[in-house]
This record gives structure tokens, C-alpha cells and sequence, in this order.
């Protein structure tokens, strides 16, 4: 209820402003930029960092303010709350957004990029189609940042497909649902905020995730095993209303996205340093951090290969584009 409450007084200020005609340099003076992460995480800190610097450089013209972890808005509805301007600005896990375009999901198709060198070069081939569906959606794509390689977090030993067989799995886009379905797991649809909620409960046993979600969660109290499977690194990506965003002069703009390349490049090297970091981190709470046997890992390619074709069937010719691009680089 708060959450709604905040949203429907954001969206008043925002009709408000514009019926005083006020949807220019009135209106671009503060933007509140909702997060779904904690302050803690390094994603919420790149934000932090991006709304600070764009604050000083245009002196205080446009302040951009952030609220992690759902405080202002819920991260389901990040997307359609910028979307209707709502909210001039948010920060949203791009996989999550798959029934908005199933293009959204491409960094989280399974086994299709498993590195930081092949997710650059994969976001590298994706982003102009991105970019071009996003602004005909009322929206301007800012910047990308990854997460370190996704693992298998499992409160039992995991040493072939079959043993995830009725297991819990927290899901939080198509992608991760589908990927459920096929090791006969139970999908559930489990929000960045719930999951420690979800598994001290009982609702989730498991799931693929990064270290950095594991360690932000303290997954330790919940779960004894992570695999180190580098299933797919999906992004979180920052993105303005194109409303408010025209609003804006066109040296604000200038500087808006100069500071979103740097977060971006920032945030690409930090999610590199954090990778071994919260792996050490959960080994020292006490997990077991294994690579996947090779009857696993095995079972992942496999796994892999159905969902790359089923992506690319649905995604069609702008997915397609994408993909050929990527493996010719």
C-alpha cells in the first residue's frame, strides 16, 4: 500500500506539471529514480553514484534521487511506472521484462554467453535493437550493468538434473520459469526483496543467481550449496521517460549521458572484481562452493541448446539479428 501510495503521488506531481505547463526544466529539476536492490549492492551503488555525479554537473538543475531496495516503487513495476511517467527514471533487471519483448530476455537465454568478454559482446549486438524498441515503448535506454556469472544455489547436494526433480525453484523471469519446467523443478515467481523471505519460509529451495544476490541475501542461513554452473550474466539497465527526457535542455542531456557511460563502464568492472569476491564471501559463511559435476553440467549445455531455440522462435527476426550478430564477432 505505501509503495502504491507513493506512486499515485508521484503521478499526480508529474499530471500536476503538466497542466501548469511546467514539463520542462520545472518538471527535470528533481527526478526520483526507484530501484528494486538493496543500497548495499553494488548495482544500487553504480545508480547512486551516476545520480550524484549528474546532480553536481548541472548544479542542482536536475537532482537525481534514488530509493533501492522497492522503497518507492516495487521492481514489477519499475518499468511500466516509468513507462507512464510515474516516475521520470528507474533501474530494472532487464530479463524480468521478457512479457513486455521477448528481445528483453536476451542476456538471460542460458549457456549463450557465459564470460564477461562474450556478455560485452553480446549486449554490444543487442543494445541498438534495444535501444529502438525501447523508444517505442515512450523510453530512453541510459546504460547496462551485469551481474557476476549466475550459480546453482541449492539447500541439497546437486549432481545431475535429476536431483532437482520437485525441487522449489525461485524464478523471476520467463526465462528462469522455463528453465525450471525442464530440470522438474517447481517454479515460483520470487521478487530481488523476497528471496530471504521466500526461502526461511520454504517457498523457494532453490535458484540460479550470482554470488553478489547470494552474499546480499545471506542465503548461508538458508542454504548449504552454491555450483558454479556460468549459466548467463543478466544486466540490470537505467532508463528515462521520453517525455520527461525531452523536457530536458539539450546540454543536461549531454551530461546525463556522459555520466551513464561512465556508471556504465564502472559497473561492468565492478560486477568483474565482485565475481571471486562473494564467492570467497559465501565460502566463508560456511557454503559449499563447487564447480558442477560433469554429468550437471552436461545436463545445463543441453538445457541450453532447447532454450536458445525456443527464445529465438519466439523473438523472431530482431532476436535472430541479435544472435547472428554475436556469434560473428
Amino acid at each position: 500500500m505505501q509503495q502504491l501510495r507513493s506512486a499515485t503521488a508521484l503521478a499526480g506531481a508529474f499530471a500536476t506539471a503538466l497542466a501548469l505547463g511546467l514539463a520542462g526544466p520545472a518538471l527535470a529539476e528533481t527526478w526520483d529514480l526507484p530501484m528494486a536492490y538493496p543500497a548495499s549492492n553494488y548495482h544500487s551503488e553504480t545508480a547512486e553514484a551516476f545520480a550524484k555525479a549528474v546532480t553536481e554537473r548541472t548544479g542542482g538543475e536536475l537532482e537525481i534521487k534514488t530509493h533501492p531496495g522497492g522503497s518507492l516503487i516495487g521492481g514489477a513495476e519499475i518499468y511500466s511506472a516509468v513507462r507512464r511517467g510515474i516516475a521520470p527514471i528507474g533501474e530494472r533487471l532487464m530479463s524480468a521484462l521478457g512479457n513486455e519483448d521477448p528481445l528483453f530476455e536476451i542476456d538471460a537465454v542460458p549457456f549463450l554467453a557465459t564470460s564477461f568478454e562474450d556478455a560485452r559482446k553480446l549486449y554490444e549486438a543487442s543494445r541498438p535493437e534495444l535501444e529502438a524498441l525501447m523508444d517505442e515503448q515512450g523510453l530512453v535506454f541510459l546504460y547496462a550493468t551485469p551481474w557476476p556469472p549466475q550459480g546453482l544455489y541449492a539447500n541439497k547436494p546437486i549432481e545431475t538434473l535429476d536431483d532437482m526433480a520437485g525441487v522449489k525453484f525461485r524464478a523471476y523471469n520467463a526465462a528462469t520459469s522455463r528453465l525450471a519446467e525442464l530440470m522438474g523443478a517447481v517454479p515460483t515467481k520470487i521478487e530481488a526483496a523476497e528471496i530471504s523471505q521466500a526461502f526461511a519460509t520454504g517457498v523457494a529451495e532453490s535458484m540460479i543467481s550470482s554470488g553478489s544476490t547470494g552474499y546480499d541475501s545471506k542465503l548461508w542461513e538458508y542454504v548449504a550449496y552454491w555450483y558454479d554452473t556460468q549459466a548467463w550474466l543478466p544486466k540490470n539497465m537505467v532508463f528515462a521517460n521520453k517525455s520527461a527526457w525531452e523536457g530536458l535542455d539539450e546540454e543536461t542531456r549531454a551530461i546525463v549521458r556522459e555520466e551513464a557511460a561512465k556508471a556504465e563502464e564502472a559497473g561492468w568492472a565492478k560486477a568483474q572484481e565482485l565475481s571471486d569476491w562473494y564467492k570467497d564471501e559465501l565460502a566463508k559463511e560456511g557454503m559449499t562452493i563447487e564447480a558442477p559435476t560433469e554429468a550437471l553440467a552436461e545436463g545445463f549445455a543441453k538445457l541450453g541448446e532447447t532454450l536458445t531455440e525456443e527464445w529465438l522462435a519466439k523473438a523472431g527476426e530482431s532476436g535472430s539479428k541479435v544472435v547472428e550478430s554475436y556469434r560473428g564477432m
